[in-house]
């Protein structure tokens, strides 16, 4: 798994193409302030250790909210940050996953619709924790 994680003083994003015919048909537009912003990318080497994955995954978004003291996340699909890819069902089912584990521990997560493209503006914080990547 690959995590690019930005802490952003204001996320926008807008769905703008379904590119999975799978998932609900939907449309969002939302601002979101004060927030770690994670695009994941999942690989399918991922399936067969799960648990692992998604313990990593939640313990290093954490750490970073943490960083900014920030209780908001936004998990964001993005399967552009290498070669190797999880099946879609399991790519949208850790990001459930992660999402429950830190609404549990008391964060508020939104996710981008997952199965679409979408329009987005990206405020980063220029401070050398603004942008973090991680491989788990």
């Amino acid at each position: 798994m690959k995590l690019l994680m930005f802490y952003a003083p204001e996320f926008w994003f807008k769905t703008t193409y379904k590119v999975l015919d799978t998932v609900a048909d939907t449309a969002c537009d939302q601002r979101i302030r004060d927030t770690v912003v994670v695009f994941v990318h999942a690989e399918a080497e991922d399936e067969a250790r799960a648990g692992k994955v998604l313990t990593k995954m939640v313990k290093n978004i954490k750490w970073l909210a943490g960083k900014f003291a920030s209780k908001t996340v936004v998990l964001h699909s993005f399967s552009h940050l290498g070669m190797s890819k999880s099946s879609p069902e399991f790519a949208h089912q850790i990001l459930i996953d992660a999402g429950n584990r830190l609404t549990n521990t008391g964060f508020t997560v939104e996710m981008t619709p997952f199965g679409y493209l979408h329009e987005f503006s990206l405020h980063v914080s220029g401070e050398s924790l603004g942008r973090v990547f991680k491989e788990i």
